[in-house]
């Protein structure tokens, strides 16, 4: 089982909080267990939290010498220091291997901990100019909903917390499974980390051009040659005003999106079907398997094949991988075997 500890602090963010509870604490019908999910604190026992109520955590630090992935839901106020134990706990649970994952100011505790050093990071956007300031090591994008190295992620504000777990049970769980996270939580199965943490306030003249009725569009028809041009048609804007919708309201470009949209209809079908690669990107758009292949390398940093190998019919009672395999992209334990 792959045990995943929250790391609190007083006064806690019960959203933030919450938003790792949910997704790595909750048995859902019809999903096999595969995350035993806990909480410690430097000092067990009653934690202030910022919704004016206490919390009762019984476990200590010594919980993070067990976990494969430790969360930092949050670390308020921001500017405050860990104590040395909190920073000597994060760096040895990361020096033996455990994923540290940071939810929007948790990111602070990480730069403190010198886990972020000489990398990219993110954090809240209102966070953001503190976090550069403090941290000129750290490479702070304020921009993007979320930065996963492998072995340390860290995500913007709570919400896009919610969005770095999901992505990080894609990585360990498969597509598949992720998405039926997804529909019991009534939320969008992915979003790219690189999208815009939050759109600009549409003008008045666009409050009505909202793309939904096109994005569903589009989504029924993976299988054909849509276009850039062909998306613009549909709307009834030109390709230019396509380009600003998309960017003001989904933080990406057209292509961007629909390439997503393929490589997710695509790790459907790996894990779903015995259908060879020529027919899945066929039926997704992608043309040809050495196309799939290209595209799913870059955007995954995995082969469709060991992709496959990975998440296809996993029996009853799989445990997943954990430590540094888990943190690996998808498949990538099956690219590795297959390369070497």
């Amino acid at each position: 089982m792959h045990r995943v500890v929250a790391l609190v602090r007083p006064p806690q963010s019960t959203f933030e909080l919450g938003c790792a509870a949910q997704m790595f604490g909750i048995e859902r019908a019809g999903l096999p267990v595969r995350y035993a999910f806990g909480v410690c604190t430097e000092r067990p026992g009653p934690v202030a939290t910022l919704a004016g109520y206490d919390m009762l955590v019984t476990g200590g630090l010594d919980a993070l010498g067990t976990a494969d992935t430790v969360i930092v839901p949050g670390w308020l106020p921001a500017g405050a220091p860990p104590s040395p134990a909190v920073v000597r706990a994060l760096r040895r649970a990361h020096s033996r291997g455990a994923r540290v994952v940071s939810i929007c100011s948790g990111a602070f505790a990480l730069a403190h901990a010198g886990l972020l050093d000489g990398r990219k990071a993110t954090t809240h956007w209102g966070l953001a100019n503190e976090l550069a300031t403090r941290f000129p090591h750290v490479q702070v994008d304020p921009d993007v909903l979320y930065v996963d190295h492998g072995d340390v992620a860290t995500s913007a504000g709570a919400g896009a917390g919610i969005d770095l777990c999901m992505h990080l049970i894609r990585a360990d769980q498969g597509a598949r499974y992720a998405a039926h996270v997804a529909r019991t939580m009534v939320m969008p199965p992915h979003r790219e980390g690189g999208q815009l943490q939050y759109s600009a306030p549409p003008h008045p003249a666009q409050v009505d051009g909202t793309l939904a009725p096109l994005l569903d569009w589009i989504a029924r028809r993976l299988g054909e040659p849509v276009t850039i041009e062909s998306m613009a048609a549909h709307a009834g804007v030109s390709t230019r005003t396509l380009a600003r919708r998309f960017a003001e309201q989904l933080g990406t470009s057209p292509g961007q999106w629909l390439l997503t949209r393929r490589i997710a209809a695509a790790q459907d079908l790996l894990e779903s079907s015995d259908l060879p690669l020529d027919a899945i990107a066929r039926r997704v758009g992608l043309s040809s398997a050495t196309n799939l292949r290209r595209r799913f390398l870059n955007t995954l940093g995995t082969t469709p094949g060991a992709y496959r190998r990975a998440f296809r019919a996993k029996p009853r009672g799989h445990v997943p991988r954990t430590g540094a395999a888990a943190r690996r992209h998808p498949g990538a334990a099956a690219l590795t075997e297959a390369n070497g």
